[in-house]
């Protein structure tokens, strides 16, 4: 099964005239954890573990991973022609090092700039471009040969009510806004879920165990635009945004939109903005790359935030002593596996 799909990638690549192709374990976020339907490394090399990055070349076939999953990887790439690279042992090179060692003049790289953050875009097209190496970011080769791919999820979003937030989403903008005066920009171009739904006071479901949502938010002065799957947006949600001057669009409309962007001061952070969509950005355009304001605003817990999180200590330690009784009482009477 891997050696045919290896086969069919690697004939896309020579369809592209791509030479080595990177494969991170990403979406189009930056997400720590990612939907099946991101799973490109998974589903092209048979490894199932939650981090790990491929490379793909005519000849080669690599799988980077850390110190958690040596055991596991080893097991699941036994019998493909993937090697393993062991992170952090002593003669393993790290990704750019293999990518250096294998990319010459006049070959190109290629990678699906969406699930590649901006600053290890710009790095790896520094090296590369100095090198004569093309760099080609606009195809998902693994979603061309993917017959099967899961659907992207779109799961109902909710409103998280003021009694949890502590503070409504208008003040959030506004204080947000406040920032942006200060640094002088004049569009605030964010893609971090977590960001997002704490800004709006919204969650979602699209991620296992995390509240999020697939979307991108560009804020301005005067209107805030969400890219989000239409469906999952309710009739009561859609209100609800209405009411913060919200407008909706399509969620992969974002990449046209960008462009339309001429003259102006655009706050983002490249760690966190994936490469495609910088690439988008025209060059008119003062670009400011740095932390989202929203990462230290929500770090600052408001009053109700705090009441909050001790009651959730206090769920998290019924709920733990609970578990310690029950394993207690069934130890060596029931079939009990690590999950």
């Amino acid at each position: 099964m891997i050696a045919q799909r290896l086969e069919k990638f690697r004939k896309k690549m020579r369809e592209y005239q791509i030479d080595v192709y990177l494969i991170p374990t990403a979406d189009y976020h930056e997400s720590e954890y990612v939907g099946d339907y991101f799973k490109c490394r998974e589903y092209l090399t048979g490894f199932t573990g939650s981090a790990g990055t491929a490379v793909i070349t005519q000849e080669d076939a690599c799988l980077w991973t850390d110190g958690r999953y040596f055991v596991q990887a080893a097991r699941q790439l036994e019998g493909s022609s993937i090697r393993l690279m062991k992170m952090g042992e002593e003669g393993v090179p790290t990704v750019t090092a293999y990518l250096e060692e294998h990319l010459r003049a006049g070959m190109t790289l290629g990678f699906d700039g969406r699930v590649i953050n901006g600053r290890m875009g710009e790095e790896l097209s520094k090296i590369f471009t100095d090198r004569q190496v093309k760099i080609a970011y606009q195809q998902d080769l693994v979603g061309e040969i993917w017959e099967e791919r899961p659907r992207l999820v779109s799961r109902p979003i909710w409103v998280l009510d003021e009694k949890y937030a502590g503070e409504s989403a208008q003040d959030k903008l506004f204080r947000l806004r406040e920032t942006m005066r200060g640094t002088k920009a004049t569009v605030h171009l964010l893609t971090t879920l977590d960001d997002i739904v704490w800004l709006l006071n919204i969650r979602g479901d699209d991620i296992p165990c995390n509240p999020v949502v697939l979307s991108y938010l560009i804020v301005t002065m005067d209107a805030c635009h969400l890219f989000i799957q239409r469906q999952a947006v309710g009739e009561s949600v859609k209100l609800y945004l209405e009411e913060l001057q919200v407008t909706l669009h399509p969620y992969e409309e974002v990449y046209s939109f960008v462009k339309n962007y001429k003259n102006e001061t655009i706050l983002l952070e490249k760690a966190c903005v994936n490469y495609a969509l910088c690439q988008g950005i025209d060059s008119s355009n003062r670009v400011l790359d740095r932390m989202n304001p929203e990462a230290m605003a929500k770090a600052v817990k408001n009053p109700v935030e705090m009441e909050n999180i001790r009651q959730a200590h206090i769920k998290d330690g019924v709920a733990v002593t609970r578990f310690m009784y029950w394993l207690k009482k069934n130890i060596g009477k029931i079939s009990i596996d690590e999950l």
